[in-house]
C-alpha cells in the first residue's frame, strides 16, 4: 500500500494553474461567437468595437483593445493599489476574530487542537512563515477555549462574526469603486449581507480543512500505486481552485451595490482573478524563499510583513478582475443585467447604463 504522506510541493499548484488556463482558453474558443448563449431577439450588428455584443466572447479585437486600455486607465484612476491597501488593513484586523470563529465551528465536529495540522495542506499558497504565524494563533485559541467551546459557542461565534464582517464591508466598498457605484443599500441590509459572506467564508474554510483531514484517512485503506497516489494529492488543488472561483463569483455578484450582471459577464474576471491569485501565490512564495529575506529586514515581524504583502497582492488582483468585468459590460449597449432586458438608463447599474470610451 502506498502511503499518502508528504506532498508535491509547488508542482501541484503549478499544474493546476496550467490546466485551468488551458481549460479556460478551450472553453472560450469552443463557441467564439457565443451563439448558444445569445439572448433571443438580440441580433448581431457589424461593429468593429462590439457595441452590440450579447456576451463577452463576441467582442472583436478592437473591442477587446478598448476594454484592456480602459482597465489599464481605471487601475490608475481608481487608485486600485491604494484601495487594496485599505482593504488589506481591515482584512488583517478581521483575521484573528475569523480564526476564533473557525476554531469554534471546527470544534463542533473535531478536536480543535488538530485544526492547524489539517490546514497544513493549504500552506503552499501562503508566504513562508505566514502559516506558522496563523497556526500558532489557532493553537493558542484552541487551548484557551477548549473547555468552554460548547458553553460559550453562540456568544463567542456572534462576537467573532461581527468583528470579522468589517473585512467583508471593505471588500464591498472596493467593488463599488471598481463598478463606479455608490452604496445604495440600507445599513441593515448591507451588514446582513456582510455577515452572511463572513459566515460562508468561515464555513467554507472549515469544509476545506475537514476534507483535507478526511481524504487521507479514506485513501489510506485503498491500494494505490505511486501514480494514483500523486493523482490523489493533486486532486486537492482542483477542489481549492473551484472553491476560490465560486468565492470570487459570489463577491462579484453580491458585493457591488447595483443590479447584478449575468453570469457570463462575471466569468472572465473571476477566472482571471482565480488563475492570477494562484500564480501570484506561487511566484511570491518562490520570491520570498529564494530572493528576499524579510526576517533579516523586519526581524520577528518578517512573517507578518510577508502575510501583509500577500494579502495586498491578492486584493489587488481581486479588484483588477472586477475592473475587467466592469469594462466588459461598459463596451456593449446590450443589457448585461439579470432579468428582462431594459433600455439604457434604467438598468440600475452604471456600467450597463453607459458606454465606455473607445481607445485612441
Amino acid at each position: 500500500m502506498t502511503k499518502l504522506s508528504g506532498g508535491l510541493g509547488l508542482w501541484g499548484p503549478l499544474a493546476l494553474v496550467s490546466i485551468a488556463t488551458l481549460a479556460w482558453l478551450v472553453a472560450l474558443s469552443s463557441d467564439p461567437d457565443g451563439l448558444m448563449q445569445r439572448p433571443p431577439g438580440e441580433g448581431r450588428r457589424d461593429d468593429p468595437h462590439g457595441r452590440y455584443v450579447a456576451v463577452p466572447e463576441q467582442l472583436p479585437a478592437q473591442g477587446l483593445r478598448d476594454v484592456v486600455m480602459r482597465v489599464w486607465n481605471e487601475v490608475s484612476d481608481d487608485r486600485v493599489t491604494l484601495i487594496a491597501a485599505g482593504v488589506t488593513f481591515y482584512l488583517l484586523l478581521a483575521l484573528f476574530p475569523a480564526l476564533a470563529a473557525l476554531v469554534s465551528l471546527y470544534a463542533l465536529v473535531a478536536d480543535p487542537l488538530t485544526i492547524s495540522e489539517h490546514l497544513r495542506d493549504l500552506a503552499a499558497l501562503l508566504p513562508p512563515g505566514a502559516f506558522d504565524l496563523v497556526a500558532d494563533q489557532i493553537q493558542a485559541l484552541a487551548h484557551r477555549q477548549q473547555g468552554a467551546l460548547s458553553i460559550a459557542f453562540g456568544v463567542g461565534l456572534a462576537v467573532a462574526l461581527w468583528s470579522t464582517h468589517n473585512g467583508a464591508l471593505a471588500i464591498f466598498d472596493a467593488m463599488n469603486v471598481a463598478y463606479e457605484e455608490t452604496e445604495k443599500r440600507g445599513f441593515v441590509k448591507r451588514n446582513l449581507i456582510a455577515l452572511v459572506f463572513t459566515l460562508c467564508a468561515i464555513v467554507s474554510v472549515g469544509i476545506l480543512v475537514a476534507t483535507a483531514a478526511v481524504l487521507p484517512l479514506i485513501f489510506s485503506y485503498i491500494w494505490l500505486d505511486r501514480f494514483q497516489a500523486d493523482a490523489v494529492l493533486i486532486s486537492r488543488w482542483p477542489l481549492l481552485f473551484i472553491c476560490a472561483f465560486c468565492a470570487v463569483m459570489a463577491i462579484y455578484r453580491f458585493a457591488p451595490s447595483r443590479e447584478p450582471p449575468r453570469l457570463r459577464w462575471m466569468t472572465w474576471g473571476a477566472v482571471t482573478t482565480t488563475v492570477g491569485w494562484f500564480a501570484m501565490s506561487i511566484a511570491f512564495a518562490i520570491y520570498l524563499d529564494r530572493f528576499a529575506n524579510y526576517n533579516a529586514t523586519y526581524g520577528t515581524l518578517g512573517a507578518l510583513i510577508g502575510l501583509l504583502m500577500w494579502t495586498w497582492l491578492s486584493v489587488t488582483i481581486l479588484i483588477v478582475g472586477a475592473e475587467l468585468n466592469a469594462e466588459l459590460e461598459h463596451q456593449t449597449e446590450i443589457d448585461t443585467t439579470t432579468g428582462k432586458p431594459l433600455l439604457m438608463g434604467s438598468r440600475g447599474a452604471y456600467m450597463a447604463d453607459t458606454i465606455g470610451k473607445a481607445a485612441e
